[in-house]
């Protein structure tokens, strides 16, 4: 199979499949989805860890040789930044209503002759809101399709250990979207395939960076350092201080393991396929 076959056939597969799993996820009962969704983020950020500390900071590392090293610091140092600004400006993650107001929660309003303004103000937020979170998504995962890509150019191993942490993170991140497109009016069939049609845009990223990389392939290693910077930034930056929300000593214990979990799946994977 060619390398372009190969970033095509990950990035659809992650794609649709964290979709349809999310949408699974949605049908299940709601006792189930609380208990089961805390461990899926532990083991998410452990994949995330996993991947970008694992496999792709060293191959990007080996790529430059030691002695622009520091070359690969600025670009994950860039990386980083670069992902703080993205999630301000609401297009890395998913935006509820409460984080972009500034976790102001919402306070129902009393009717006083002018509760219909009010709901209908509420349905146009929502509305809103599932738009903003289809256009922010499309643009996430065009993005997971370039990290793809450039972690197959450097080893195809190493692009299917890649795939796997990303579609790890996209599970939980796609049943939040699933439910602010809900919550904003759509069925579940129009929400389903409008997030599934922005969840295999990756495939465009992926396309996109193969032939840029192809004609440039000393910026592959910078790349890779930029990939392993999202994956920090979305496990340290969201995943973590969600886990640390919950403070009793069980659920830290629970927690420590599914991380553990994460990182050896994405450190076996590896390993074997060297």
């Amino acid at each position: 199979m060619t390398l372009l076959a190969w970033i095509i056939l990950f990035t659809a597969l992650g794609g649709a499949l964290s979709a349809i799993a999310a949408s699974a996820f949605l049908l299940a009962p709601a006792s189930m989805r609380v208990r089961v969704l805390p461990h899926l983020v532990s083991f998410a950020t452990g994949a995330l860890l996993g991947a970008a500390l694992l496999g792709l900071l060293p191959h990007a590392i080996e790529g430059v040789g030691i002695e622009s090293i520091h070359g690969i610091g600025i670009a994950l140092l860039a990386g980083l930044l670069l992902f703080f600004v993205l999630e301000k400006l609401v297009l890395w993650r998913h935006c509820h209503q409460e984080v972009c107001e500034g976790h102001v929660p919402h306070v129902p309003h009393h009717d006083h002759g002018h509760g219909g303004h009010a709901h209908d103000h509420g349905k146009a937020r929502d509305a809103a809101s599932a738009s903003l979170i289809l256009i922010g998504d499309g643009f996430h995962n065009v993005l997971d399709g370039v990290l793809i890509a450039a972690a197959f150019m450097t080893d195809v191993h190493l692009g299917i250990v890649t795939a796997i942490a990303v579609m790890t993170h996209e599970i939980p991140q796609e049943v939040g979207d699933l439910a602010i497109l809900l919550q904003g009016g759509m069925s579940r069939a129009k929400a389903f395939t409008l997030n599934t049609i922005t969840s295999i845009t990756s495939v465009i990223g992926g396309i996109a960076a193969y032939f840029f990389l192809a004609e440039a392939q000393y910026v592959l290693p910078y790349a890779l350092a930029i990939a392993a910077s999202s994956f920090l930034y979305i496990a340290v930056a969201d995943l973590i201080p969600g886990l640390h929300r919950r403070v009793d000593p069980g659920s830290g214990v629970k927690q420590f393991v599914f991380i553990m979990l994460g990182v050896a799946v994405i450190f076996v994977s590896h390993s074997l396929a060297h």
